[in-house]
């Protein structure tokens, strides 16, 4: 099983805040703290209202200028907030500051609960609000939306990973997965057009508001590109139980038009994703549980 990319930067809180004194001297007092170090990213909390998103690898310096380039398009026509910077910070040369090979954003922070923290069966409580954000991130995106040629792409494309992570023994199979996958990767392809996708709607990139577990804001936007909007229906899955399914499908389903064979491939998203999880989880506790969640909510449905 592959443990969490080495960091190619050691990104800390002295790096940042030399950084920001040297690009933006008038947020480089404020209390910094590093909040999240994840496979690409590290994010520090500044102040009580900012965020500061550093990549710690090459291969996420490209996703924050996606996100520098894209998200202050999209977030005016979203109906919950995203992480538009609001500043963007640049590679340095070490000329004037330390020595940072790749861009970086300073973005808003988002008070409220990780909707990964919470049960999937409080979880119902956004399914609608999910769905209108879905229905109005789901439009026609331009010929120069991010490529991912993980996301968004024909089912046939992922179909060697998919049957590879089944055959290595870290996916637990009884050979249910792999007869499901069979069937529903001969679903039809997507023949609409390519519509502007998050690319990973799992429930750690969702944050709920304090009390009610309504959805407050959608983060992490780092895989966006365009596609098949069955990609990211497959949340149907990934976050939700059975009732909270129902309710997310018939919402979307409402505001959409969405047809049987866009649910059928975006179960199977949720079986490509839910092995992943499975797969490449072993130093993260919370993501393997969410594998097994979604393997069992994708073999549990009809």
């Amino acid at each position: 099983m592959a443990l969490r990319p080495a960091a190619e930067v050691d990104v800390t809180v002295d790096l940042v805040r030399s950084l920001l004194a040297a690009q933006h001297p008038d947020l480089a007092a404020l209390p910094l703290e590093v909040v999240a170090n994840g496979w690409d990213n590290v994010v520090l909390r500044l102040g009580d209202e900012l965020a500061v998103r550093v990549p710690r690898r090459d291969l996420a310096a490209a996703l924050v200028r996606h996100e520098q380039e894209w998200l202050p398009v999209l977030a005016p026509h979203l109906p919950v907030p995203v992480p538009a910077p609001v500043r963007v910070g640049l590679p340095s040369d070490g000329s004037a500051g330390p020595a940072f090979p790749w861009s970086w954003s300073v973005v808003p922070w988002f008070d409220g609960l990780s909707a990964l923290a919470v049960d999937p069966a409080l979880r119902r409580a956004f399914a609608v609000d999910l769905a209108a954000f879905l229905a109005a991130l789901h439009v026609p995106a331009p010929p120069g939306a991010p490529v991912n040629p993980f996301r968004g792409v024909p089912l046939a494309a992922r179909d060697a990973s998919v049957r590879e992570r089944l055959a290595s023994g870290h996916v637990p199979d009884d050979g249910a997965l792999l007869d499901l996958w069979s069937h529903l990767v001969e679903v039809p392809a997507w023949d609409g057009p390519a519509v502007w996708l998050h690319g990973d709607l799992h429930p750690a990139n969702l944050v709920l508001a304090s009390g009610d577990h309504r959805l407050g804001a959608v983060v992490d936007f780092g895989d966006m590109t365009s596609g098949d909007p069955a990609t990211d229906l497959a949340t149907a899955w990934i976050t939700f139980d059975a009732v909270g399914r129902r309710t997310f499908r018939e919402a979307v389903t409402a505001r959409r038009g969405t047809d049987d064979a866009t649910w059928a491939r975006a179960r199977a998203w949720a079986l490509i994703l839910g092995t992943a999880f499975a797969a490449h989880s072993d130093d993260d506790p919370a993501f393997a549980d969410l594998g097994a969640h979604t393997l069992a909510q994708v073999l549990g449905d009809d």
